[in-house]
């Protein structure tokens, strides 16, 4: 893996490339991603563990690219576009981002999240860009603290955040849904 500190780094896209892996590269997402975002949240599989509400106009797209990018400019920080190297094939987003509101009796945490259009599932990838987005945050960012959060009964999603080495510690009510809560401190 290979961090990428200089932003002037467009690499890839016309997004700024913050992490590369060997089979991926994480950027930041831009306006021209409104389409591929609106086919990924507009599949009901990958909104099986999400409230089940995928969305149904690309407006909403619009504006779900754009709130990323206030994130990026507010705090330096939010989802990144996941590119596969081999194709350049735009497969989700993944990476940190600072969630404002409380969860779980935490406010302004860091949040390991990952979202893959279905066609890539199985491959590793979510694993590969939670454990680069957690070297990231401790390396770059130099965080003391990265959360996660999965449903229940999203075992794949739970794997994932256990793989990038966030422990399990306690469950909670998220969306009226049972929910597991994760955490990783800084090591040593």
């Amino acid at each position: 893996m290979r961090s990428v500190a200089d932003p002037t780094n467009t690499a890839v896209d016309t997004g700024h490339v913050m992490v590369e892996t060997d089979r991926l590269v994480m950027r930041e997402l831009v306006e021209s991603d409104v389409e591929h975002m609106f086919r990924l949240d507009s599949d009901p599989r990958v909104h099986e563990y999400l409230g089940k509400n995928p969305v149904a106009r690309i407006e909403q797209s619009v504006a779900i690219v754009a709130r990323v990018r206030e994130q990026y400019r507010l705090y330096g920080i939010g989802r990144w576009a996941t590119i596969e190297k081999a194709t350049g094939d735009f497969i989700g987003w993944s990476g940190l981002r600072l969630v404002p509101e409380t969860i779980n009796g935490r406010t302004d945490f860091i949040d390991l999240g990952y979202r893959f259009m279905p066609a890539y599932w199985g491959k590793g990838y979510a694993s590969e860009t939670a454990i680069a987005s957690v070297r990231y945050g401790f390396d770059v960012m130099n965080l003391d603290l990265i959360c996660g959060h999965a449903d229940r009964n999203n075992l794949g999603s739970r794997r994932v955040l256990e793989k990038a080495g966030l422990r399990h510690t306690g469950s909670f009510i998220y969306d009226l849904q049972p929910t597991e809560w994760y955490e990783l401190h800084r090591p040593g």
